[in-house]
This record gives C-alpha cells, sequence and structure tokens, in this order.
C-alpha cells in the first residue's frame, strides 16, 4: 500500500480490524517460530558439511527440511500481506506489534498494539518508535474524539 493509499484509522475501526487480523497475525508467529527452528537444523547441516569435507549429506533429510522451511515462509509472507492489505502495519512479528495509521490533534500518528495487550491502549508519532508510545486518554474513544 502506497502512501498516497494509505488507510486512516479511528480507534474503533482499528480495535475492530484487530480483533479481525490477530488469529492470522498468531499463525504467522508461529510458522515464524517454526521456520527459525528449522534455520538452525538447515544451519547446522550446513556447518557440518563443510567441517566434514567429503560428509555424505542425507538429501532427502535435506530437502524436507528446505521445504518445509520455504513453505513457512511463504505462509508467513501470505499472511502478512493480508494483514497490511488492511491498512495497518505489521511493526515486528516476533513480539505481535502492530501499528494502525491515523489522526490525533491534527497529527499522523500510530495507534500501537502487542500481542498480550487486551485493545489497543497507546500511541506514538510516526516518527516513534515502539518506546515511544503514550497512553490513550479514555476520552479519546468517544464521538467527539480527536482521534480523525
Amino acid at each position: 500500500m502506497s502512501d498516497a493509499d494509505e488507510i486512516l484509522f479511528s480507534l474503533t475501526e482499528a480495535e475492530r480490524t484487530r480483533s479481525r487480523v490477530e488469529p492470522t497475525l498468531l499463525e504467522a508467529m508461529q510458522s515464524r517460530r517454526k521456520m527459525a527452528e528449522l534455520d538452525k537444523k538447515l544451519g547446522a547441516l550446513a556447518e557440518r558439511i563443510m567441517r566434514q569435507g567429503g560428509m555424505v549429506v542425507p538429501y532427502e533429510k535435506a530437502a524436507k527440511l528446505r521445504m518445509d522451511r520455504d513453505g513457512l515462509a511463504t505462509d508467513i509472507q501470505g499472511a502478512l500481506e493480508q494483514i497490511e492489505s488492511t491498512g495497518c502495519v505489521v511493526k515486528d512479528l516476533d513480539v505481535g506489534l502492530l501499528d494502525f495509521p491515523a489522526r490525533l490533534n491534527d497529527e499522523d500518528v500510530y495507534l500501537c498494539w502487542r500481542v498480550g495487550e487486551d485493545r489497543i491502549r497507546f500511541y506514538h508519532r510516526q516518527d516513534e518508535g515502539f518506546t515511544g508510545r503514550k497512553p490513550i486518554d479514555p476520552r479519546d474513544a468517544g464521538h467527539q474524539s480527536p482521534i480523525q
């Protein structure tokens, strides 16, 4: 999605989108963990091959590991594309961090949520990261909300 096509979320819209994409995000996070395990196994195999020069390579096992790893990578890419097609931004797949572009008091911000939080409670300016998160004032959720 280009900057010109960027969706701006109200808090309600972001929360609705968050609840819709959370299962996909959780699946992608699990696939990422599985892929990291397979990467370790493939790396260990490559190291053994390099150290033992003439080692007989278990091709079937290596090919299965590579195919499984590549399948997970494809699954993760599809999940990220599905999530980002909603307009939200996956900032960190390892911790499950999502940002939702919004306007707050005439400033471009991200409404910020991560796995484990029960709802979107924080925001940060778009030039700040996770460490710049600030709590959203509860009054921001009303119909007179400065979140546009």
